[in-house]
């Protein structure tokens, strides 16, 4: 099932825009334009915008919660312990940061690394979106929770779907969706590492278009014991949301 997204769709005007160099160039004019963005009560407190950062024509897109304390000061998404390991990640895949675009559900910093506030995520959303439609990745991984249930439009927490892929619509873009744990909740359990190793791993074949979809979103609901994957641990979704 495809899953089609209007209500905060950017203007239609982004789907006409075809080739990767005119792409380019009206991300880095909007990533200039919401360096002053001020929709918001985070513009009183952070010290810069961290719009994204990587190849603006890339296949694959990750998209976060928040920036932390350090993305704060550089103005880069994903530069403290969890880049490093999200780097790693891709080493392994044989990939490199500089090949994937990485972003944020928010632009700017909740003060003391608190979580996204609901108004916070309304007012910053569009510019996701808009990103989204000028990168036009045919993979986007949403690493944790907040990500998750934004760009799948579903309340499930990211221990239910993670690594299932879904198809979703955004504007003019279909791209395959593919939850994972934030890898900052990696570093402290290694059982987490592993489960992540293992979604980095499907990677390669979802980006050749020969990966499982799901044909529709899981709803909430009992699970069998049959039915319960008897290897993976359990997790709390609310600690699974971090900024690091």
């Amino acid at each position: 099932m495809t899953r089609r997204h209007h209500a905060s769709d950017p203007p239609a005007r982004i789907g006409v825009v075809v080739d990767a160099d005119t792409r380019r160039q009206e991300l880095e004019r909007r990533a200039a334009e919401w360096a002053s963005c001020e929709r918001c009560a985070l513009a009183g407190s952070r010290t810069q915008v961290v719009v994204g950062s990587g190849e603006p024509d890339a296949d694959l897109m990750f998209v976060g919660e928040a920036p932390g304390f350090h993305e704060d000061k550089q103005g880069i998404p994903f530069v403290g312990q969890a880049g490093r390991l999200l780097e790693t990640l891709l080493g392994e895949i044989g990939l490199s940061r500089e090949q994937v675009y990485i972003a944020n559900v928010l632009k700017c910093r909740p003060p003391g690394n608190r979580d996204p506030l609901p108004a916070e995520i309304e007012s910053c959303q569009g510019y996701l979106y808009d990103q989204i439609q000028l990168i036009r990745p045919r993979v986007i991984c949403t690493l944790g929770n907040f990500a998750t249930k934004l760009l799948s439009g579903s309340p499930l927490g990211i221990t239910r779907v993670r690594g299932q892929a879904q198809q979703h619509t955004f504007g003019a873009v279909t791209v395959q969706l593919f939850p994972i744990y934030h890898p900052a909740a990696a570093l402290y359990t290694p059982a987490m590492l592993e489960m992540l190793r293992s979604d980095f791993a499907a990677l390669p074949a979802l980006l050749a278009g020969g990966g499982a979809v799901a044909e529709a979103v899981p709803q909430p609901g009992p699970m069998s014991a049959a039915a319960a994957p008897a290897a993976e641990p359990e997790f709390d979704d609310a600690q699974l949301t971090f900024q690091f």
